[in-house]
């Protein structure tokens, strides 16, 4: 059934992953003498108004699609619950561990400079909120298994 609430919770997980490609996760920032925006896809310096890709991060764009792409595949394991509540605690590990990679490539592009909070961007919350969103949906999963197997005991 993929009118479940955790398939919603699962697919605003998804969702917000891929809203990372949008939002950027540090903007504004002097970095040697140029104004850049830093998002998943690289390094952005801002030229006339216009945005001019001054550096790429091809594993960290690769990461967030395959990142954003757990949460959906999940929805689909809706007949083996158990399944999908193991899946689902190995996307939050590694939505930290990709968390962290982000916030350390973010620090290594700025340097030395300290991060303001009107200079970060709300790509660096999403990855919490996605966590949040998964962590609620194995909280609806366990509620149905919970469900079924009080029915079964029933029978």
């Amino acid at each position: 059934m993929l009118q479940r609430i955790q398939s919603i919770y699962l697919l605003f997980a998804s969702l917000v992953l891929f809203a990372l490609f949008v939002f950027p996760l540090a903007h504004n920032i002097y970095v040697d003498g140029k104004l850049v925006n830093v998002s998943v896809l690289g390094v952005y310096e801002i030229i006339n108004g216009q945005d001019q890709q001054i550096q790429a991060f091809l594993p960290l764009t690769i990461i967030t699609v395959i990142a954003a792409l757990i949460p959906l595949a999940v929805i689909f394991l809706y007949k083996n619950r158990k399944q999908q509540i193991t899946i689902s605690y190995v996307a939050i590990l590694v939505l930290i561990g990709y968390s962290f990679w982000m916030a350390q490539t973010v620090k290594k592009v700025v340097g030395p400079i300290t991060l303001e909070y009107r200079n970060m961007g709300i790509g660096l919350f999403l990855t919490s909120l996605s966590i949040i969103l998964i962590i609620f949906a194995v909280k609806a999963i366990q509620r149905d298994e919970k469900l079924v197997k009080s029915a079964d005991r029933l029978r």
